[in-house]
Formats: structure tokens, C-alpha cells, sequence
């Protein structure tokens, strides 16, 4: 066991303390924000932008430029659905959790598919990147997962379970396990979180602070 564990962390002996800090930090502000979304807690929004502000500094040194460009991507996006979540439909209740419609579903397909083959071809042709079009696929996914969840749409954590379980991997194999463990609960928590807004579909809430 303390072998494997040699194998998971060995890659942070070159590490700065503060380097370890700052990814451990980001590390609990995700989780954070995960779990007020799972709430349908308005928090998730400003947990979230200190998350990725942190990630958009981490990921350009690791390497993984995809990875970067989506969390400025949540960055912007946290923005609008902060904006978006504090919107009413009367005097007293907040939107509410929905399905998505028709147009939606073909919206998703189509961003999905435009994003991962133009962030394919960016990662591969003028950056460093070794995992290019993995790297571009979890993106892919993340870019319509947060553009869902911004709008209250249930079908966004099937994006983000999807794309969790890819990244896991992902990370550790770039050396970064303590992110590679946050998504190991990010995809528990988007489990949970898909089954607690089941529950809640189409019932607008009078607060967003619990």
C-alpha cells in the first residue's frame, strides 16, 4: 500500500510547499462547490470562481491547456449563472431545476462536438500538450456540463460524471493526484447531486442560501 502510495505522491518532491498548498486549497474550494450545487446552493458560484482562478494558474504549468481554457471558461460562466440562479419567476420563488428541451439537447451535441474538434486541433498543433485529444474531450464535456448547470438544466451532471471519470486518470498520469482525487469525489458528488435534483425538478425554491 505505501508503495502505491510512493507512486501517486512521489511526483510532489519537486513540488514547492507553496505550490502543494495552493493546489490543496483549490482543492477543497471545488469540492465546496460541487457540494452547494448538489444543494442547489446560490454559494456554489463564488466557491467556484476561486477554484478555477487557482486551476487557470496550476494548469498552465502542468501542461494541460484544454483543462485551462475550461476552468476561465467556469470562470465566465460562474459569472452568468450567478446572475442566471438569482433570477425569479414571481415575487417569491427562484427559476427552478428543469430537463432540458429539445433545442437544448441539440445545442449540447453541437458544443460539444465544435469544441472538442476546435480545442483538438489548438492542442495539437501549437501547444505542448502529450494528451491532446483526451485532454480536448474532457473540455468538450466540462463546456457543456457547466453551460448546463448555469442554466438549472438536470442533464448537466450526466456531462460532468462522464467527464470526471476520464479525468482521474488523467491527472494522476500528469502528476497531479490531489486534483486526480477531488474529481474521484467530484464524480461521487455529481452521482448524488444528479438524484437530489430528480427530486427537486420543477420545484422553485424561495431560497438559494440553504
Amino acid at each position: 500500500m505505501s508503495d502505491f502510495l510512493d507512486i501517486l505522491f512521489s511526483q510532489y518532491d519537486s513540488y514547492s510547499n507553496f505550490d502543494i498548498a495552493l493546489e490543496t486549497f483549490a482543492t477543497v474550494f471545488g469540492l465546496l462547490s460541487v457540494w452547494f450545487s448538489m444543494r442547489e446552493n446560490i454559494l456554489v458560484f463564488p466557491t467556484g470562481i476561486i477554484n478555477t482562478s487557482i486551476y487557470v494558474y496550476i494548469l498552465f504549468f502542468a501542461g494541460l491547456y484544454g483543462d485551462m481554457s475550461i476552468n476561465a471558461y467556469y470562470f465566465a460562466m460562474s459569472i452568468y449563472g450567478w446572475y442566471k440562479w438569482s433570477q425569479k419567476t414571481d415575487g417569491n420563488h427562484y427559476i427552478p431545476i428543469r430537463h432540458s428541451t429539445k433545442k437544448e439537447k441539440i445545442y449540447s451535441f453541437l458544443l460539444m462536438i465544435s469544441s472538442y474538434v476546435v480545442i483538438a486541433y489548438i492542442l495539437d498543433n501549437y501547444t505542448s500538450s502529450t494528451v491532446p485529444y483526451i485532454d480536448a474531450f474532457t473540455t468538450s464535456l466540462f463546456f457543456v456540463g457547466m453551460w448546463l448547470m448555469a442554466k438549472k438544466v438536470i442533464d448537466n451532471w450526466v456531462y460532468w460524471i462522464i467527464a470526471d471519470l476520464i479525468t482521474i486518470p488523467l491527472y494522476i498520469y500528469k502528476g497531479l493526484t490531489i486534483t486526480a482525487f477531488q474529481y474521484l469525489i467530484f464524480t461521487i458528488l455529481a452521482i448524488a447531486g444528479y438524484f437530489a435534483w430528480k427530486k427537486q425538478i420543477n420545484k422553485p425554491k424561495k431560497t438559494l442560501l440553504r
